[in-house]
């Protein structure tokens, strides 16, 4: 049970960037005593790390973004200390055959672009004025008319569509508008210049990442936390929400087969809002649970595949937008942290969108592995070496999915959810987020900003922060 101080009692569910910010954050500011409840044996979620062979491996690509708000961005800096190297962008893009290179730059824009795609970027950037409207909108008339037919159908409807299973047709408009927002042709070009010696900004074409992988952020993060006085349970099931009266008052969990009961003032989930609706006790109205049935997430595995040599490529991440080939992007966790250690030896990331329901779900590692090196050398990226061994790990709910009915399914849990005084829903499964790490922390900072010392909240500021929060641009 959590000790009496005399401050409000906090549990946060989740331990993912969002929690653990958030957890830190709270200690920080001194207005709540702090317990983190999650269920993995380490925390970071999607955001965490672990060893294979001697190499940190991600779940998947991760950077700390230079765009981090910078009271974010030294929070980490003072946790992580003299870990969070900086490194340059070294990626590139399979586009029409052609490898692109990633931060996009003019010379090799000029020398590898294919001619004729380019050509027609150009005509698309002139006849955008001439482009009509469709009525009503959808995702895919949205991203043509602000980006042009060339650049959606050859980029980004096949590469939206391998993400999240579904015609471009059928996504929400809402998520087309803030692609547009941050890939406009203008602002593309406006990234390219700027990678120009002379015209370069010092973090342009870089970003933050710790040296033992990425998950040492929220590792370092909870290690701060426990300084000051913060409490972790991890491999803990969170089964039910207890609330009475319109407020929250405990949480039923559960570890090593043992429920507990434990009660708090304020109650903070990065859960799935969909999870969380289905816990809570009383059940959730009939209408907010068919809202839950409604509401899906996409699934992802990630292989592995340990390679007996020194590196694979010279590249940190390979993009693969069309749909020919499966996987959405291939990582080597080396290079990111630029070791040279372990020798002899590397790992590949393949991330590969994909459901329970799909047969690709169903296959051994092996098999997997196997289908992984035929995928990429269709793509022009043969092994010339042994795989020694396929590893895989299965994300079920691994991104949203934003289809066209989305919001209004969202919005009436989370009304519901709103109106249980103590209860806080945010992070990128809380609020339905397609963000980066630094975006679920500044959510974290502004749930925090929000909680007074005795333990009331200011929902007038969250709406204030809400709104902000939609206009989060994810950085690729």
């Amino acid at each position: 049970m959590m000790v009496a101080t005399g401050k409000p009692r906090a549990l946060i569910l989740g331990a993912g960037p969002a929690g653990v910010g958030a957890a830190a954050m709270l200690c920080e500011s001194g207005k709540a005593s702090v317990k983190v409840l999650e269920r993995a044996d380490r925390v970071g979620g999607n955001s965490s790390s672990f060893l294979l062979e001697g190499v940190h491996c991600d779940f998947g690509s991760h950077r700390l973004h230079p765009a981090s708000d910078p009271q974010i961005l030294a929070m980490i800096k003072d946790a992580v200390g003299d870990d969070l190297l900086w490194r340059p962008r070294h990626g590139r893009i399979l586009l029409k055959g052609a490898w692109i290179h990633f931060p996009l730059k003019p010379l090799d824009l000029l020398l590898r672009m294919p001619k004729t795609f380019a050509a027609r970027l150009l005509f698309d950037m002139g006849a955008k004025p001439l482009r009509k409207e469709a009525k009503p909108e959808t995702f895919a008339s949205v991203l043509h008319k602000g980006l042009g037919p060339t650049l959606c159908e050859g980029f980004y409807y096949p590469y939206m569509k391998k993400l999240w299973a579904l015609d471009p047709k059928d996504l929400a408009v809402t998520l087309a508008k803030r692609r547009i927002s941050g890939s406009s042709i203008g602002k593309i070009i406006g990234k390219v210049l700027g990678q120009i010696p002379g015209l370069k900004k010092p973090t342009a074409g870089g970003f933050y990442y710790p040296r033992k992988g990425f998950g040492q952020i929220c590792e370092a993060l909870k290690a701060k936390a426990e300084s000051r006085g913060a409490k972790y349970e991890l491999e803990t099931s969170v089964n039910a929400i207890e609330h009475e009266g319109g407020r929250v008052i405990a949480v039923r969990h559960a570890r090593d087969g043992i429920e507990l009961r434990e009660e708090a003032d304020v109650i903070w989930s990065t859960l799935p809002i969909t999870h969380l609706a289905r816990m809570m006790q009383p059940a959730a109205p009939a209408k907010v649970l068919q809202a839950c049935d409604a509401i899906r997430y996409r699934g992802m595995i990630l292989i592995y595949l340990v390679l007996e040599q020194d590196q694979f490529t010279e590249y940190d991440a390979h993009y693969f937008p069309e749909l020919s080939v499966p996987i959405s992007r291939l990582s080597e966790p080396k290079n990111y942290s630029a070791t040279s250690e372990p020798k002899g030896l590397t790992v590949l990331c393949a991330e590969l969108p994909c459901d329970p329901a799909e047969d690709l779900w169903a296959l051994d590692d092996d098999a997997l592995g196997a289908r992984l090196v035929e995928w990429l050398s269709a793509a022009g990226l043969p092994m010339t070496t042994k795989v020694k061994r396929t590893v895989t790990r299965r994300l079920g709910q691994a991104y949203p999915v934003y289809d066209r009915d989305f919001e209004r399914h969202f919005k009436l849990i989370d009304d519901w959810i709103g109106g249980i005084e103590g209860l806080l829903t945010f992070g990128r499964q809380g609020l339905f987020a397609h963000d980066n790490t630094h975006h679920a922390m500044a959510m974290a900072e502004g749930a925090v900003d929000c909680l007074r010392p005795d333990g009331s909240f200011d929902h007038a500021k969250w709406a204030e922060y809400r709104a902000v929060f939609e206009h989060h641009v994810v950085e690729d």
